[in-house]
């Protein structure tokens, strides 16, 4: 077998390129401006070398596959009134559950229901839980398979609307024949925010557990009922900058959180398709997510 050459970490990147694919990835830079802020610190010729080496390597970093035998899956539709007026996720649950089990939302980056989030999702389902990752990008087709339009897509979204959806998603879901009762959500970046928005709006969440995504809305905090595990980068100015005064709400409200931040990470650690992954930290971090689940959605 032909050796693997060495995977690519955040340390092999100028940091100011990370800041610059940082703002691309959000938005705040399209494809050409990316390529040409890129190309004053390596030259034209390298750009688009380096934005290739970023891009995300979905089937080189599955970790379960589609067809895994131990799981159920299935693409379940749902109505949505006060938002797109349907929507539709990805279901995923143990193929041979015994008795009912917990549930946990899953909230995708600004990418809508890409691979990598589906693969997070049966990872669950391989954790015993009945996971369900609604798709926001579904009214405009669902994930095109292709990351810069999948984004540009999401862009024209109208979030009001998409954030019913992931109320009525919840929803549905939580109507479902075959769970305990208890009901979780984890989510990364534009998911983390979701997710700590679905905090303030689901007085039934009992945990959260937020990725480096925005915090819940400030006049929103004191109605959290669920234990939250916070998760940030160590380097990630454009999410950090708003967690002293997040975290300040949360002790003044008597909200239970903690924080996990590990060093020497950036933003999308946990996302290990790109190089901005950070294997120890991801795993930690997984860990103690499934710890809060195992404690707050067991029976």
């Amino acid at each position: 077998m032909k050796p693997q050459p060495p995977r690519l970490t955040h340390h092999d990147f100028d940091p100011q390129v990370l800041v610059l694919f940082d703002a691309y990835v959000h938005g705040e830079l399209d494809r050409r401006g990316f390529l040409s802020r890129v190309g004053e610190l390596v030259g034209a010729a390298a750009a688009v070398g380096v934005l290739g080496a970023l891009a995300p390597s979905f089937a080189q970093a599955q970790q379960v596959p589609e067809d895994d035998a131990r799981l159920t899956t299935s693409r379940q539709e749902f109505d949505s009134p006060a938002g797109h007026g349907r929507g539709r996720g990805y279901r995923v649950l143990p193929a041979e559950a015994k008795g009912p089990l917990p549930r946990v939302l899953v909230i995708h980056e600004n990418r809508g229901l890409n691979p990598h989030i589906e693969d997070v999702t049966r990872r669950l389902g391989l954790a015993g839980y009945d996971a369900f990752a609604p798709d926001a990008l579904f009214p405009l087709g669902g994930y095109p398979g292709n990351e810069d339009e999948a984004r540009s897509l999401f862009a024209t979204l109208q979030q009001d609307k998409c954030r019913a959806d992931f109320l009525a998603a919840a929803a549905w879901f939580e109507a479902q024949d075959g769970g305990n009762g208890r009901l979780g959500a984890v989510g990364f970046c534009y998911g983390g925010a979701i997710t700590s928005f679905l905090a303030t709006e689901l007085p039934q969440l009992n945990a959260a557990a937020p990725f480096y995504g925005g915090p819940a809305p400030a006049d929103k905090v004191a109605g959290i009922k669920a234990e939250l595990l916070v998760v940030l980068a160590a380097e990630d100015p454009r999410i950090n900058d708003a967690w002293p005064p997040y975290r300040e709400a949360l002790t003044r409200h008597g909200i239970s959180f903690s924080l996990f931040q590990p060093p020497d990470t950036v933003h999308g650690f946990h996302n290990d398709t790109t190089p901005r992954y950070s294997e120890a930290a991801a795993r930690e971090a997984w860990k103690r997510t499934l710890e809060l689940f195992a404690r707050r959605l067991a029976t």
